[in-house]
């Protein structure tokens, strides 16, 4: 299967310029709220997605406090109430496939940012199961390789449940469904991987790859922008560069 596309790549390097500009710490406060909201509770312990939410956030160096204050604002009455999270849908240059996943309190403000953006960058905004079809929902957990050959981590994945890896530049990526992805960190952890990072991730069931032309450029740069606009949290695309 077709899996971790090299635009992950673009999206780390973006991260320190984020939170330098600051935006990132707020896309990392409203991922929090959204997480006490859909997973139930402010115990990281027993909200799984809270517990996401907070790795994410220390991986984007947020600091501590403004991690408790974001959590403190979601659990109070009606905070989490005044944001919601939602899933655009939109073909970019060469018809790739894009899914947007905002999270808002204004959804008109959002989609017509969206919409601007697409239509500058050659793209347009789909409807609903228009591309989300080319996609599954999956976890996704980056560990480190470290001694351990490509075989005997893969023995180890799926013991724990994993149903997919794939290795690039030492960083081995670990898919599991949706439901497992807690219990898949839980094993590796136990058998001395280092998380980098664990996500819910949708993944593409095919990639288009695409040479690095005008063409490439014109892409790069259109999700780059969405990336960096503060409602959204996460773009997936089904788009590989060649490089």
């Amino acid at each position: 299967m077709s899996g971790h596309s090299k635009w992950s790549k673009v999206k780390h390097q973006k991260a320190s310029t984020d939170a330098v500009k600051g935006k990132i710490f707020t896309k990392m406060a409203n991922a929090i709220i959204m997480a006490v909201k859909q997973g139930g509770g402010t115990d990281p312990d027993s909200n799984f997605k809270l517990r996401l939410a907070i790795d994410r956030a220390k991986n984007a160096n947020m600091p501590k406090d403004n991690i408790v204050r974001a959590i403190e604002r979601a659990g109070k009455s009606g905070e989490s109430e005044s944001v919601s999270e939602i899933i655009y849908e939109a073909f970019g240059p060469a018809g790739i496939g894009i899914l947007i996943k905002a999270v808002t309190d204004n959804k008109q403000r959002t989609v017509s940012e969206i919409k601007n953006i697409l239509e500058r960058g050659g793209g347009v905004l789909a409807s609903q199961g228009a591309v989300s079809h080319l996609f599954q929902q999956v976890g996704l957990l980056e560990v480190e390789k470290n001694s351990r050959t490509f075989d005997e981590i893969f023995e180890l994945v799926s013991q724990a449940g994993g149903i997919d890896m794939e290795e690039e530049e030492g960083i081995i990526m670990v898919y599991s469904t949706y439901a497992d992805l807690h219990k898949v960190r839980e094993f590796l952890e136990k058998h001395a991987f280092k998380i980098l990072s664990a996500e819910l991730y949708f993944r593409p069931d095919l990639q288009l790859n695409i040479e690095k032309t005008d063409l490439s450029e014109k892409i790069d740069k259109l999700l780059i922008i969405l990336e960096d606009t503060e409602d959204i949290q996460r773009v997936y695309t089904n788009y590989k560069p060649n490089v």
